[in-house]
């Protein structure tokens, strides 16, 4: 297979692009201050409970079903 010089020339000049590239890109762009994560408030919400209670409801139904 033959080499060619200018495709070795356009290699290498990509390589030490990125070589000289790579230094600032990893540099921090801007420092953002960091709040700790807050938890959003346990809310006592009746639907949730029902849909729960529901649920549960039919499995015990379908468990009596299949005991008989």
């Amino acid at each position: 297979m033959p080499v060619n010089p200018k495709v070795i020339a356009a290699i290498t000049a990509a390589v030490g692009e990125f070589l000289q590239a790579e230094p600032a890109m990893s540099a921090p762009v801007a420092v953002v201050e960091s709040r700790p994560p807050t938890t959003p408030p346990v809310v006592f919400s009746p639907w949730a409970l029902s849909g729960r209670q529901s649920m549960m409801d039919m499995r015990r139904f379908l468990q009596m079903r299949l005991a008989r």
